[in-house]
């Protein structure tokens, strides 16, 4: 068992790019994620400055969370993507200090709304609930407990309809 610690989180840099491959690549089963990023850099879709990595000691990233574009219908929200850490270092707090500071960029930049489609269990910590309970959806079918929504900003309520998301996705 880890024992949590302390991260540095920050935004990613050119430099990070081949260590944020790396930290997709080894967190998954598959290298789908590390290539999603990839292609995720190259579409509108991108945002600068919201994707972060936590890293340790010498400042070698271990975990990496991206928010992107995208919308719910016409509304425009942020798309958190691939959230991946280091084999070797999860259950040490650095996927959660990275999501945080995600979360934390996306607000300072003025965002309103996240769509999560991901485990259950794990975003409903940051304060995703059920898309379901807003009226937003999917094109394709999943598991209701598993597309989640967050307002970031009391004043902007979640809107409802179908999320759109960048076209690397394939949704």
């Amino acid at each position: 068992m880890h024992t949590p610690r302390t991260w540095n989180t920050r935004a990613e840099t050119d430099a990070d790019i081949p260590a944020v491959y790396t930290v997709n690549a080894a967190a998954f089963e598959t290298t789908a994620e590390a290539d999603l990023v990839q292609a995720l850099r190259g579409d509108p879709a991108w945002i600068p400055g919201l994707s972060l990595v936590a890293t340790g000691a010498r400042d070698v990233p271990v975990a990496h969370a991206l928010l992107t574009r995208c919308h719910v219908d016409h509304t425009p929200a942020l798309c958190l993507g691939p959230c991946a850490v280091l084999p070797h270092h999860q259950r040490t707090g650095a996927g959660t200090a990275v999501i945080h500071a995600a979360l934390n960029a996306a607000r300072q930049a003025g965002e309103h709304h996240v769509i999560v489609l991901g485990h259950p269990e794990y975003y409903p910590r940051f304060g995703f609930t059920r898309a379901s309970r807003h009226g937003i959806g999917l094109s394709i079918e999943v598991p209701d407990e598993a597309l989640m929504a967050l307002s970031l900003d009391p004043d902007h309520p979640l809107p409802s309809g179908t999320v759109r998301y960048a076209a690397p996705f394939g949704i």
